[in-house]
């Protein structure tokens, strides 16, 4: 059915309205990846005055033993956390993420325990056979992060502590310059031998060296309570500032494929237009000439 300049223009005014719904999109994107990325930057004093604390507990501990006295074996069960999305609009966001977390768990021994962060990934990796324990929503803004881990951290240490695992991976996307992402992991439990180490040699910033009050074994379940918090806290921070970022990509994509889009529409508006002038013109032009030979 070939195209009119009635329903050409309707498609145009279609095409300007899906572009305003566009930007509005990728101004709310932007705005958020903002947000997340200040929350992030804003963790670091907090995190530095709970890795001071691990330090002054691990001058009086041994740092390779284990703190809560459990065989930290890396043939048990795996417990792995997975930050996605709920929405779309995210390019290959959940299918990269997800695709790497099954490569990972596929090479640790164990079988894994996974919670999901969102209904899209929790649905790519639900059809790929893995076992899938929970699944939770993804905050809506940063005021939202903080509750989302605690409800994770309790419903995680609770299995845990049941001796359902004793190893703790977390996955999620990590923002990169110019609107990209990469998948990355990390391991949250067992805390690191060579790490603790390293950490028990940190110099201390002034000259009045630290006092654990308390028991050490005490202070030092706090701290890690407070280092998974946080490492969990920037982890999902991480990948809400990446899926907007992705998102904000796709909007750009969208948006350019609408400006080509609508270029192509009027160039098709004005050729038809004129076509309907030349007509016009060349039926006026036939009369005229048609009215004015004379009479035989």
């Amino acid at each position: 059915m070939s195209d009119t300049t009635a329903s050409l223009s309707r498609k145009i005014r279609s095409a300007g309205d899906l572009q305003s719904v566009v930007r509005t999109m990728k101004a709310v994107a932007a705005s958020s990846i903002g947000q997340y990325e200040k929350s992030v930057r804003a963790l670091g004093d907090y995190y530095r005055t709970v890795e001071l604390g691990l330090s002054a507990c691990f001058r009086e501990l041994a740092p390779a033993a284990p703190v809560d006295g459990r065989d930290r074996s890396d043939d048990g069960p795996i417990g792995a956390i997975v930050f996605g999305s709920d929405q779309g609009l995210v390019g290959q966001f959940n299918e990269t993420l997800a695709d790497f977390a099954i490569k990972i768990l596929a090479g640790l021994s164990g079988k894994p325990h996974v919670w999901a962060v969102g209904e899209r990934v929790y649905e790519r990796l639900a059809d790929a056979g893995l076992p899938m324990m929970g699944l939770f929503p993804v905050p809506n803004s940063v005021k939202g992060i903080a509750p989302l881990v605690s409800q994770i951290q309790i419903e995680s240490e609770g299995r845990r502590a049941g001796g359902d695992y004793a190893r703790v991976y977390v996955f999620h996307q990590r923002p990169l310059a110019g609107s990209l992402c990469e998948p990355v992991s990390q391991r949250l439990l067992p805390l690191d031998a060579e790490w603790q180490r390293d950490l028990a040699k940190v110099t201390w910033p002034t000259g009045n060296l630290p006092e654990v009050m308390g028991t050490g074994a005490d202070t030092l379940r706090a701290l890690i309570r407070e280092y998974l918090f946080i490492s969990l806290f920037r982890a999902c921070a991480e990948s809400l500032a990446s899926e907007n970022a992705s998102r904000l990509a796709a909007m750009d994509r969208a948006e350019r494929n609408i400006d080509e889009l609508s270029e192509e529409l009027n160039r098709r508006f004005h050729r038809l237009r004129q076509s309907s002038i030349d007509e016009e013109l060349f039926d006026v032009i036939s009369g005229f000439e048609a009215l004015s030979k004379p009479a035989r």
